[in-house]
């Protein structure tokens, strides 16, 4: 049967049985004349299931596979699948520009943002269809998956591009436009406020990287070995991206600590307006220096659950974890060396004890290592404050005394007014009736 197939035409009937024609691969794929196509020869979508079970068909049997008719087969499709994985790179980088024009970056999973995930899904669908197309001829086979993978590799590269781009123009922003409110934090909020709040865009942006490098294992490679050297490529570019990420949000972050500490600043001995400020902190009329240090751990506190929330590899969470922990308490540790000479003021002091202390059992909530939180630079911060805390406590206790002192000395003293007043009182109303005026301090009593 096999040898009839490959070396003579069987032939086909159409309605006028004395008119037989010889079958070819087109008979499979639409009917006869006075009947309408079964599917379209223009676009690969038409005519792949039909093309693909033939092919299955002749490749599976060792006489079929790569005879006549078999070679006709790879004749008719070779031209439509070019032109349809033409037509798909096109349509793809097309999609993903104006995706990216008009992203929103509201996070979609893994996957990071609606483009992004648009973006996976087509390129792993694409892959697949020509992998199950079976294509018989080798070197056309190999330079179709060759193809595919330059393909996803450009996608891809482009797809880092713009998200880094993105996350640049939101972190000069400073602000989100929308101004969204997220717990008792201002998502995005300008400045350096402890109100800031990581915005859930980045987080976005960060997951789009993110699964870009995941992706890229998949869609760069062929069965695992990276024989092109793109996986490679896009790692090297993800790597970089979230480097430029991770730098540019720590810098952020590391600005608010920064802003709380020029507020504290202002209580330094010799300021000019430290006299003010401690008038106003004695009278109750300023915030406590607690009330500071509690606003700045509840920054802390909302921008790491923002971040565990929205980011989905937690292995980078905890390394920006570990990164913010260590700059944090090398600010503190800096701040409080350049103070050496002089001791802090209550304000001062009230503040950096309760972000010290919330600090390393908020981060030790989050996974950090012991070592990591009770480092050296931690420890002499502890030191410096305790030794600030006794000085104090020593300070309050004499200035109680002292209160205590001046309270006694202000009440006799407020005594002897009433007696002169008295006694000139006497002098007055009795000057004019001829008695003997009285001594000055015949007021107070015996």
């Amino acid at each position: 049967m096999a040898a009839i197939i490959n070396n003579r035409p069987i032939s086909y009937c159409y309605e006028d049985v004395d008119e037989p024609r010889a079958i070819t691969p087109s008979h499979f794929l639409r009917g006869g004349p006075s009947s309408p196509p079964l599917c379209s020869v223009a676009t690969l979508d038409g005519l792949g299931p039909n093309g693909q079970v033939l092919n299955d068909y002749l490749r599976m049997d060792e006489n079929l596979s790569g005879g006549r008719f078999h070679q006709h087969l790879r004749e008719i499709f070779a031209p439509q699948v070019v032109r349809y994985v033409d037509l798909m790179e096109a349509s793809i980088a097309q999609s993903l520009q104006k995706g990216f024009e008009k992203e929103k970056w509201e996070v979609k999973g893994r996957a990071g943002c609606a483009t992004s995930e648009e973006l996976f899904w087509k390129l792993g669908a694409l892959q697949s269809f020509i992998r199950d197309l079976h294509w018989p001829d080798a070197e056309f086979a190999k330079h179709l998956e060759q193809r595919l993978k330059l393909m996803a590799f450009d996608m891809l590269e482009a797809t880092v591009s713009g998200t880094v781009q993105a996350f640049q123009m939101w972190q000069r922003k400073g602000t989100n436009p929308a101004g969204k409110l997220l717990g008792t934090a201002v998502a995005g909020a300008g400045g350096t406020s402890t109100e800031w709040l990581v915005p859930s865009e980045m987080c976005a942006m960060i997951n789009v990287v993110l699964e870009t490098r995941t992706q890229s294992l998949k869609l760069c490679t062929v069965d695992g070995a990276d024989i092109h050297q793109y996986h490679a490529k896009i790692d090297q570019l993800c790597d970089g991206a979230m480097q430029d990420m991770q730098g540019g949000l720590l810098a952020k972050l590391e600005s608010i600590m920064e802003s709380t500490l020029s507020k504290l600043s202002r209580y330094d001995e010799g300021s000019l307006l430290a006299p003010i400020l401690s008038l106003t902190y004695r009278q109750g009329m300023s915030s406590s220096g607690k009330e500071v240090g509690q606003s700045y751990v509840n920054f802390v506190r909302n921008s790491m659950e923002q971040l565990r929330q929205k980011v989905s590899d937690e292995l980078w969470v905890l390394n920006l974890f570990e990164l913010w922990y260590s700059s944090q308490m090398s600010m503190l540790c800096a701040w409080l060396s350049e103070r050496m000479d002089h001791g802090l003021h209550s304000f001062q002091l009230s503040a950096l004890l309760q972000i010290a202390r919330k600090l390393y059992s908020d981060f030790e909530l989050q996974g950090i290592e012991e070592e990591k939180l009770n480092s050296k630079t931690y420890q002499t911060i502890c030191s410096r404050l305790q030794l600030e805390e006794a000085a104090a406590s020593v300070q309050d206790v004499a200035r109680e005394k002292d209160d205590a002192d001046s309270g006694g000395i202000l009440r006799r003293f407020r005594s002897v007014p009433s007696g002169l007043h008295q006694g000139e009182r006497w002098q007055a109303n009795d000057s004019n009736n001829g008695r003997q005026r009285p001594s000055r301090w015949s007021g107070f009593p015996a």
